[in-house]
């Protein structure tokens, strides 16, 4: 869709499209770079329509939290779009995106992390990124608010490691004024905790999980939790979904995963308490949600951990934690000859 369409009742041209989805796509605005518009492709009626015009009704929760000024952090509906005819097309948000903001995607991976961030990124910079996310999921959670679909598809950093969360017409949350519940029904499988394959709905617990898998792939560099093929299967690869469906994770059980060579072994990368935190989300945290650490807890580590980083005197992209004797990405440099921060 190309054209004019109504914005806070006035008149706008859209460009584009800049991004499409499978439900939607996104939309420059003629004379406004600072916004994108959302627009449905198929029409917002009933429930759906309800749903979004009490999103954009409310207070985002980082301006709630009073940390707006450090970062956005979410990327919220502001504003009703309108078809001339009066039907709700979709919403206005404020843009995040090049050159000034990438997918998480790109600071996780390392082509991506190369190619967009050039030098700039150390291994610190990853745990920041890390506990910057769980900042703001921590506000999304203490507002009653589900992120449901956490990925690194919805999630944008700029260059000093602040994060915004996309997609946030889809968040799970009951509507206080007339307390109707308005569930969160996408999931990403890589992110997906093992209830939402069942069919079960967002909540608090998923979107725990979903961030623990986040937060690991950030620490270790790009090694997700639940990659590999399992020693006792046959076959030359298994899906990231059905490690997690059958309760498969190398950073619990190594011995019974199969890893690339350039994933590091958790024990060598990760300070102990963070190590226990993931073994907790990826392994009793598989069968009872309640295992999983909580945003919050992750916050408090981070912290600590950003804290206890050593500067590696070889490199000065390299930091690792201090109850290791050596670098970690040194070693794991010279035995793939590949260095995953340069």
């Amino acid at each position: 869709m190309t054209g004019a369409v109504l914005l806070d009742g006035d008149e706008v041209a859209l460009l584009g499209p800049a991004r499409s989805g499978g439900q939607a796509e996104i939309f420059h605005v003629r004379d406004r770079p600072d916004l994108v518009v959302k627009i449905y492709r198929e029409r917002l009626e009933g429930k759906d329509a309800r749903r979004l015009a009490r999103i954009v009704a409310m207070t985002p929760p980082s301006r709630q939290e009073g940390i707006a000024d450090r970062s956005p952090e979410m990327a919220w509906p502001s504003a009703l779009v309108h078809a001339p005819n009066g039907a709700v097309l979709g919403y206005a948000m404020r843009y995040f995106g090049h050159p000034d903001h990438f997918p998480l995607a790109a600071l996780i991976y390392r082509r991506a992390r190369l190619r967009y961030f050039k030098h700039s990124v150390a291994s610190g910079s990853l745990i920041r990124a890390g506990r910057n996310l769980a900042s703001v999921v921590a506000a999304m959670h203490r507002r009653g608010i589900v992120v449901g679909d956490l990925s690194d598809r919805n999630v944008m950093v700029d260059l000093k490691g602040y994060v915004t969360l996309l997609d946030c017409d889809s968040v799970s949350f009951t509507d206080p004024t007339t307390g109707e519940f308005f569930p969160s029904t996408m999931y990403t499988p890589d992110y997906g905790a093992p209830e939402r394959f069942r069919g079960q709905q967002a909540t608090k617990a998923t979107d725990a999980f979903a961030l623990a898998i986040l937060l690991y792939l950030l620490l270790t560099a790009g090694s997700h939790p639940f990659a590999g093929v399992p020693v006792d299967d046959g076959s030359a690869e298994a899906s990231i979904d059905q490690n997690i469906i059958d309760g498969r994770s190398y950073v619990v059980r190594g011995d019974r995963i199969i890893v690339p060579k350039w994933m590091p072994a958790p024990k060598t990368v990760l300070a102990p308490h963070l190590l226990d935190m993931f073994k907790a989300a990826f392994g009793p945290g598989l069968s009872d949600p309640a295992a999983r650490p909580l945003p919050d807890e992750w916050l408090t580590a981070l912290d600590h951990a950003m804290g206890d980083l050593r500067p590696c005197p070889l490199r000065p992209h390299h930091a690792y934690d201090v109850h290791l004797p050596v670098c970690p990405w040194c070693a794991q440099t010279e035995a793939t000859d590949d260095d995953p921060f340069d």
